[in-house]
């Protein structure tokens, strides 16, 4: 396991994330006390040191147990710990949720005392609820971080319009300014490359992708398919499994066959090896599982394979960018020298 700066800090993260959404059986599913351990201590013997929870995953069952194992394992200080804020926490009350500084007080509050610790290293916005003011969000954070109950602040599931108003509000007032941003990422999962992955790069946040093995429509359970199977897996949304995410997981398979490893590997590789800093975010349901996806620091990709992942996944930019990336367009801008500027700030 290597480490890397999280985003415009110094705080050095393990170059995989440990999500935690399953530990508990409150929904349905998950795992019990014991096999989260284990995964637990899977992720900390490969020199893990990122742990990723929520106050909402499994009725904060996650958020207990997380606490629980960081302190049998006496690995507080050694671990960067993070949790979220925003999902409700008592149906009916709206002032359980959102992103307002009520909810924002109460949720850290209840949090520290589920996890047994007096801070916590990185504080997620979970989702924008388009109702609090950009102003009250980032105060509210700074004064958190002023307090000592926060060390860091990252968004979550956030309109790239919104993080980067956040930012430049929170360095134009001396705030603490968002370090990471957390997107579902993978190879079904691209659409992100449009607005916020360049937003990303731009103001040097973290990326930590969720959901890179696409629900797991990207193991091959539906490999060899040729249309929408009538028969899928619960977990799995049907609306996902078209003709061309199969096709998509068909290549992955391949590629894992000729590389001798699984395809959730794969999956993670792809992401992880993409430009910018991506820190996947890896969960599991057992500690054979979680090694299995461990096992992708062992192989990773070549720039064959990345090509031909590119290839079969590759999406429309959308509007601007597949516009001013036109080389018509781009002699109108550039006068013909396009080519011959070397831009050390290119991303495009």
């Amino acid at each position: 396991m290597r480490y890397k700066l999280l985003g415009k800090s110094g705080l050095r993260v393990s170059e995989l994330c440990l999500g935690t959404m399953t530990f508990g059986t409150e929904w349905g599913w998950g795992a019990e006390e014991a096999d989260s351990r284990k995964m637990f201590d899977t992720f900390l013997n490969a020199g893990g040191n990122f742990i990723d929870t929520a106050n909402r995953y499994t009725e904060g069952t996650s958020e207990k147990l997380v606490g629980k194992f960081i302190r049998d394992a006496g690995v507080r200080d050694k671990t960067v710990l993070a949790t979220k804020y925003t999902l409700f926490m008592e149906q009916g009350d709206p002032n359980s949720a959102g992103n307002h500084r009520k909810n924002m007080v109460q949720a850290v509050e209840h949090s520290l005392k589920r996890l047994g610790t007096d801070y916590i290293d990185l504080y997620w916005l979970h989702a924008w609820d388009f109702m609090t003011p950009v102003e009250e969000v980032m105060r509210g954070l700074d004064d958190l971080v002023r307090s000592g109950k926060v060390v860091y602040v990252g968004v979550s599931d956030t309109p790239a319009w919104v993080v980067s108003r956040s930012n430049m509000l929170a360095e134009l007032r001396g705030w603490s300014p968002f370090v990471a941003l957390q997107i579902e990422y993978s190879l079904i999962e691209r659409t992100v490359e449009r607005e916020l992955i360049p937003m990303a790069r731009e103001l040097d946040l973290a990326v930590t992708p969720w959901g890179a093995i696409g629900g797991g429509i990207l193991t091959g359970k539906y490999s060899g398919q040729t249309d929408q199977p009538k028969r899928y897996d619960p977990k799995d949304q049907p609306s996902r499994l078209t003709k061309e995410n199969i096709a998509i997981g068909d290549e992955v398979v391949k590629i894992a066959k000729e590389m001798g490893c699984a395809p959730s590997e794969v999956a993670i590789n792809w992401v992880r090896q993409q430009p910018g800093l991506q820190i996947p975010i890896i969960g599991a349901r057992n500690a054979d599982q979680l090694a299995e996806n461990l096992a992708c620091l062992e192989h990773p990709l070549s720039q064959e394979h990345l090509d031909r992942l590119d290839q079969v996944s590759r999406i429309d930019l959308g509007f601007p960018m597949e516009f001013i990336t036109k080389d018509f367009i781009r002699n109108l801008i550039f006068a013909g020298t396009f080519d011959k500027i070397d831009n050390h700030r290119a991303k495009y």
